[in-house]
């Protein structure tokens, strides 16, 4: 069964930025596109589990702060190395200017 949760206010987040997100002992990792689109992935680098919203965003593409891979946040696919494992992605949505996630 999948619940959508509150995470911030669409406002809290400016365009090609990111915001970490933890609940219920796991670690996401939510975005605001260059579109004005938000987008959810899990939190961790898939290479050394680094926090990903310690990373640089551009464009559509989050780059892990420690080794400098990237990920597409759009689809969770590696687009650059070290990291091997795409991410996990989750339906994000907003509603009266607050952003869900789907989980």
């Amino acid at each position: 069964m999948t619940e959508w949760v509150r995470v911030c206010s669409a406002e809290d987040l400016e365009q090609e930025d990111v915001k970490r997100f933890d609940h219920a002992g796991r670690t996401f990792a939510v975005y605001r596109g260059p579109d004005d689109e938000f987008y959810c992935t899990d939190g961790l680098c898939t290479h050394e589990a680094v926090h990903l919203a310690d990373g640089f965003v551009m464009d559509f593409v989050v780059e892990c702060p420690k080794h400098q891979g990237e990920f597409d946040y759009r689809t969770g696919e590696t687009v650059r190395m070290p990291p091997c494992k795409n991410l996990k992605t989750y339906r994000a949505r907003v509603e009266n200017d607050v952003v869900f996630i789907e989980l």
